[in-house]
């Protein structure tokens, strides 16, 4: 039997959100000077990038390389709250501004920012039902904008509508989908999947951010709280959500380390039909709203794992959603490296400085001390969750 494809989901249409004039987070006015372009941290910039370098590797023509048609409002209702998505739609269609309270945490609405949010969720829909369904082996969604923040009833971090959830919950309703685990190892909190899924046992959330980044106490209420590990779930759910807030300054070592000692075996022990990452680009080294040193070799290296470890639990069924990364430079080559790792292919590109950023990394004083603080995580986590009996030092 031929090996099936990697596939790759994109529209263009998704390049055309716009939050409005900002500098990174911050909008325009007062002390603020306007730029000279809208500079907003989650711009087209770094996903634009790299689709052309994905293009221009060649390695593109190893992929099935196709569109999707956006989700309905309907379909955005098994997630969201109706008054949630009709405040989002009104401000949208409106020329777009701010959401009203208490809708809005951080994030305003651009012309057709509802519209565009429908595609970027259609985009990992489109590719969840076809790695399910066994048209390919394995996909990439550059779906933007990104949709890890959005919880049921609020628009926070750039994003709108929780792309991932919205994608497991039709093909759960659609397509009999079962059990399917959740890797977010974008740098901030995966606090949308968490919210929305805390309390269920079909779906088992794990993020592995940066402690205390994005959203913090200074964001929502008991911000901190959620994203540590004590946020373990609750009722059915308890048990099933895993937190791993890692210091600043982590890099390739103690992700590995994590993903090896944390990750990998909670996965095993829950045994999904399908394992969806929520990969957000931002952990990387350059990346101006984080304080994390990834490269792109060490990203090619966490994909690889996931891949072989989707290979051994689930058929191969593993599907990347792109969230977040605003290093506009850096942004391509990291996603550049997971899609090497998706397909098995290694191209000629060659990641820019990688010999620098891998001499900047952590030495051992730093990760034996992280190493620890993990190896009590586990401590934990074999002691207070559902998977206890999986998780162990290796």
């Amino acid at each position: 039997m031929p090996q099936l494809k990697s596939a790759f989901y994109t529209n263009e249409a998704t390049f055309w959100h716009s939050a409005g004039q900002y500098i990174l987070q911050f909008p325009v006015g007062g002390w603020i000077e306007p730029p000279a372009g809208s500079a907003h941290a989650e711009s087209p910039e770094s996903k634009r990038r790299l689709l052309n370098l994905f293009k221009r590797s060649g390695l593109m023509d190893s992929f099935a390389v196709n569109s999707a048609e956006p989700i309905t409002y309907q379909d955005a209702k098994l997630v969201h709250d109706t008054a949630y998505l009709d405040e989002l739609k009104r401000v949208s269609d409106a020329g777009g501004g701010q959401l009203s309270a208490p809708f809005r945490v951080d994030t305003p609405v651009g012309v057709k920012t509802y519209d565009i949010a429908l595609m970027s969720a259609g985009l990992a829909y489109q590719a969840v039902k076809d790695v399910y369904q066994g048209v390919y082996q394995n996909a990439y969604s550059l779906s933007r904008p990104p949709g890890h923040h959005a919880t049921k009833n609020q628009a926070m971090g750039f994003c709108y509508l929780n792309n991932i959830s919205i994608a497991i919950e039709k093909a759960k309703k659609e397509l009999g989908l079962g059990r399917v685990a959740i890797v977010d190892w974008d740098v901030h909190h995966g606090n949308g999947q968490q919210d929305i899924f805390y309390d269920r046992d079909d779906v088992l959330t794990i993020s592995i951010h940066q402690e205390s980044c994005y959203p913090n106490e200074s964001i929502v209420a008991k911000g901190d709280e959620k994203s540590a590990i004590e946020a373990c779930g609750v009722g059915k759910g308890e048990g099933y959500n895993l937190n791993i807030p890692l210091l600043p300054g982590s890099g390739e070592a103690i992700y590995l380390y994590a993903l090896d000692n944390l990750v990998i075996p909670a996965l095993e022990a829950y045994q999904p039909e399908m394992i969806i990452i929520a990969s957000g680009f931002d952990a990387n080294t350059l990346d101006p709203l984080a304080r994390m040193m990834l490269h792109s070799e060490a990203y090619y290296k966490m994909s690889k794992r996931m891949k072989r470890l989707a290979e051994s639990l689930c058929d191969g069924k593993l599907v990347i959603v792109h969230e977040g990364g605003y290093a506009e430079s850096y942004v391509p080559f990291c996603g550049l490296a997971s899609l090497e790792a998706l397909s098995g292919k290694k191209t000629e590109v060659e990641s820019p400085a990688l010999d620098f950023f891998i001499s900047q990394q952590p030495k051992a004083t730093f990760n034996q001390f992280h190493r620890d603080l993990i190896d009590k995580w586990c401590a934990y986590f074999k002691e207070k969750t559902i998977l206890q009996e999986q998780i162990s030092i290796v």
